[in-house]
This record gives C-alpha cells, sequence and structure tokens, in this order.
C-alpha cells in the first residue's frame, strides 16, 4: 500500500513538473503542424488557424484600437518556456484589443501565447520594410525572470579547490571578491 502511494505522488510531481502554462482546451484548438517559419512565408494562406508561438518581448505599444508586442520569436521547450538561444526566426506582431501596460509587457521578457492568424503588416524596421506575421492574442502566459545573484560562497568550488583570489590576484581580502555568475531560471 505504501509503495502504492509513494507511486502515486511521485507520479503526480513529475507530471507537474512538464505542465503546460496554456489551458488545456487553448491547446486544442491549435494547429501543431504550423510551424513559424510556415507561418512567417505566407501568414495570408492560414488566417484563422490558431498556432503556439513563444519568445522575448520586444516592444509594447498602445493604440486607441488596442495593444500590440512585437515579439522576437524563439523556439519552444516542452513545457512551453521559449529557448533562451541566439537563434531566432523572426519577428511576429500579438495584438489585442485590451490594454497591454507596457510595465508589465516589458521589453525582454518571454511570453508564450496562443494567437489567431490575422494575416501581414510591413512596418520599418531600423532602415528596412520588415514583414510581421500578425496575430490576435487569445491566451497569453508571461514568464518571470528569477535572478539568483548570490554567486558562489567562498572557497571557489572547483576539481582542484584553486581560487585565484586567495593568490592575491584582486586587491584587499577575500570579503571584497566580485560576486559569482548570475543564475537565470524560468
Amino acid at each position: 500500500m505504501r509503495k502504492l502511494i509513494f507511486t502515486a505522488v511521485a507520479a503526480m510531481f513529475l507530471l507537474s513538473g512538464c505542465a503546460q502554462v496554456i489551458s488545456e482546451e487553448m491547446m486544442k484548438t491549435v494547429d501543431m503542424g504550423i510551424s513559424f517559419e510556415k507561418l512567417r512565408e505566407n501568414p495570408d494562406s492560414l488566417l484563422g488557424k490558431r498556432v503556439l508561438l513563444g519568445g522575448t518581448i520586444a516592444a509594447a505599444r498602445n493604440t486607441k484600437d488596442g495593444g500590440e508586442l512585437e515579439i522576437v520569436q524563439f523556439n519552444l521547450e516542452r513545457n512551453g518556456v521559449p529557448e533562451d538561444t541566439f537563434h531566432s526566426a523572426g519577428r511576429f506582431i500579438a495584438v489585442s484589443t485590451d490594454f497591454l501596460d507596457p510595465l508589465i509587457y516589458q521589453p525582454g521578457r518571454m511570453a508564450t501565447l496562443v494567437g489567431e492568424v490575422k494575416g501581414k503588416k510591413v512596418m520599418p524596421l531600423d532602415e528596412v520594410d520588415y514583414t510581421y506575421p500578425v496575430v490576435a492574442i487569445r491566451e497569453i502566459h508571461l514568464w518571470k525572470p528569477i535572478e539568483d545573484t548570490k554567486g558562489y560562497p567562498y572557497p571557489t568550488p572547483g576539481f582542484y579547490n584553486y581560487d585565484p583570489y586567495y593568490w592575491g590576484y584582486t586587491p584587499g581580502p577575500y570579503w571584497y571578491r566580485p560576486p559569482g555568475p548570475v543564475f537565470k531560471r524560468y
């Protein structure tokens, strides 16, 4: 009996770790066969289809008709988190009839969304005219970055427990030592 309870609890924790951030009902409406590359090539042929997209917000603008987000697309991991990589297939515009507060939808924040394809929009990006696929937001999830700036404790971890700060490579005593790297988790 204990083994059965332990297995059920373990399975519950494992499944919750892989949970999607978009609701199940909304995920059922998404056409998973549409990649961002296909959307970018010909958005007019996919009008009305729902797509799952994600990336980093580049800009948030509001007009009298509602808000729009300019998002740099990144592929999504299994749990819906945009991959924090240097490879993107382009940008897209996510529109809403609601006001999108620029303080909440800040540039640099990652987002995952389900959107309905509405076509394309040509706008200037630096000195070129860029064609953005446009999607209407049906459901969106913003990722909150968690930064841990503590760094490494003294002494520096390593295979040989070598600490360059101990040997005088920085001025002053070890408590003036700079913190270690910043870790980001989403």
